[in-house]
C-alpha cells in the first residue's frame, strides 16, 4: 500500500508538537492527515461513521482531555482496525506496560517511543507497516485421535532437528527434535494438527515413544557419519511417570549403542510445576544415569524458584516471548538478564529459544546466554540434511 493512500489520526495536545509530526508525515508522502489537539476530538474521528476510516493513529500519551489511556480502552471497545503508533516521556517500563495493555485489548500496536519522536524511528515505523503481507497460510487441519492413531502405525510421523548453538564460539552443540507428520494428503504437518487429539485422549505418551526411538536412531547415525552430536527430545511427564519407562530407554538406548549424556529430556516449565516426590525422584535417577533434563518455556509457567532449585535440571530454556526483539524492548530485556544470571547463580546452562534475527544473536552474545537456537540458525530439519547445514555452518564460522 502507498503511504498517500493512508489515513492518519495525529492526536496531539501542543500545537507546535503537532505540526512537527504533520510536516513529518507530509515529507514522507502522507496526503489524508486529520489532527486531533485532545482526546475526545481522537475518539470522534476513530468513532465507527467517520470517513475516511483512520489507519494510523499517532497518539501522545499527554493529550488533554479524554486521557490517552481511555483512548486505548475505547479503541479496544470499538475494535478499531487502525494501527496505534504511541509515544511519550514516560519510562521504557511503563511505556512497555502501556504496550502490553493495547496488545491486550486486541490493537494493532505498530510502535512505542520516547520523546523527543525523532523523525527517522517514526519513517521507519510507518515503512514497516507499509511491507506488503506475507502470504496467508492455508488452514491447518485438526485430525481426530483415529487418524492420528493411523498415522502412527503408518509410521508417517518422523522427527525433524534444529540446532542449538554455542553463542560464544558459534559450534553447534546439540540438536533439539521437533514432532512432524508427513501425511500422504496434506504433507507436512506440525504438532497443532495432531496434538489436540492426543492430549484431549492422554495419550501423548504413544508419539512420544515413536519419536524417541527414532531420535535415538538418528543420533546413531550421525555418530556413525562421525558427527558426535546430542539430542533433545520433548516428553511429556506421563511418559516419564510411567513404570516401565526407565527400563524402556535403557533398552532403546542399548540397541542403538548411545550414552546416555547424549540424550537430554525436556519437559515445560508448567509440566515442572506439579512435581511429586515420585516423579522427583524419576528426573533424580535420569540425571544420575547422565541424561540431560531442560525445563522448557521458562518464563511462562510463574515456577516456584525452591522448586526450580530443587528440580536437577541441566538446562534452562528461555521462553521465546522474553528472546525475540529483547534488544529494543528494555524491560523484556531485564527479565532476560534476570533469566540468565539466574541460569549462571544455579549452575545451569541457558538457552535462548526463538532467535529470529542477527540483532537477537548479537544481543544474546553480550548477555553472556550460553546456547541459541532458532530461525535465524536454521528451521528444524530431516536427519539426513543434517550434516550438508553442518558444512555450510562451519564455512560461515
Amino acid at each position: 500500500m502507498d503511504i498517500g493512500q493512508l489515513h492518519f489520526l495525529v492526536a496531539e495536545g501542543d500545537d507546535a508538537q503537532r505540526r512537527v509530526l504533520v510536516d513529518i508525515l507530509q515529507r514522507t508522502g502522507a496526503r489524508q492527515i486529520t489532527e486531533a489537539p485532545d482526546g475526545d476530538t481522537a475518539l470522534r474521528c476513530l468513532g465507527l461513521r467517520y470517513q475516511p476510516a483512520v489507519n494510523i493513529i499517532i497518539l501522545d500519551l499527554q493529550i488533554p482531555g479524554i486521557d490517552a489511556l481511555e483512548v486505548i480502552r475505547r479503541m479496544g471497545d470499538l475494535q478499531s482496525r487502525a494501527g496505534l503508533i504511541i509515544f511519550g516521556s514516560q519510562t521504557n517500563s511503563v511505556l512497555f506496560s502501556i504496550e502490553s495493555m493495547a496488545d491486550a485489548f486486541g490493537l494493532d500496536v505498530l510502535g512505542v517511543m520516547t520523546k523527543p519522536l525523532i523523525a527517522g524511528r517514526l519513517e521507519a515505523v510507518i515503512a514497516a507497516h507499509l511491507k506488503p503481507p506475507e502470504p496467508r497460510r492455508e488452514r491447518v487441519p485438526t485430525l481426530s485421535f483415529a487418524e492420528v492413531g493411523n498415522g502412527l502405525n503408518n509410521n508417517e510421523f518422523a522427527p525433524h532437528f534444529q540446532p542449538k548453538i554455542e553463542l560464544e564460539t558459534g559450534r553447534v552443540k546439540g540438536l533439539e527434535m521437533f514432532a512432524r507428520w508427513r501425511h500422504p494428503r496434506y504433507g507436512l504437518l506440525g504438532p497443532a494438527s495432531f496434538m489436540p487429539a492426543l492430549v484431549e485422549n492422554h495419550r501423548i505418551d504413544f508419539l512420544d515413544w515413536a519419536l524417541i526411538e527414532k531420535s535415538v536412531q538418528a543420533c546413531r547415525r550421525l555418530h556413525d557419519d562421525g558427527i558426535p552430536i546430542s539430542f533433545s527430545v520433548n516428553v511429556d511427564p506421563s511418559t516419564l511417570a510411567h513404570p516401565q519407562f526407565m527400563e524402556q530407554i535403557d533398552a532403546c538406548l542399548e540397541r542403538h549403542r548411545i550414552m546416555p549424556d547424549y540424550l537430554t529430556f525436556e519437559m515445560t516449565e508448567k509440566a515442572v510445576l506439579t512435581t511429586t516426590p515420585h516423579f522427583l525422584e524419576r528426573l533424580l535417577r535420569l540425571r544420575m544415569k547422565g541424561f540431560g533434563l531442560a525445563i522448557d518455556d521458562y518464563g511462562t509457567g510463574l515456577i516456584n524458584l525452591q522448586l526450580l532449585a530443587r528440580v536437577p535440571f541441566s538446562e534452562l530454556k528461555i521462553d521465546r516471548s522474553f528472546v525475540d526483539g529483547a534488544f529494543r524492548k528494555p524491560a523484556i530485556a531485564t527479565v532476560l538478564r534476570s533469566c540468565l544470571g539466574l541460569s549462571r547463580s544455579l549452575e545451569r546452562r541457558s538457552v535462548a529459544v526463538g532467535v529470529e534475527t542477527k540483532q537477537d544473536w548479537d544481543f544474546l552474545q553480550g548477555l553472556g546466554c550460553t546456547y541459541a537456537q532458532g530461525y535465524y540458525i536454521a528451521k528444524p530439519m530431516p536427519v539426513e540434511e543434517f550434516p550438508d547445514w553442518l558444512s555450510d555452518w562451519r564455512h560461515f564460522f
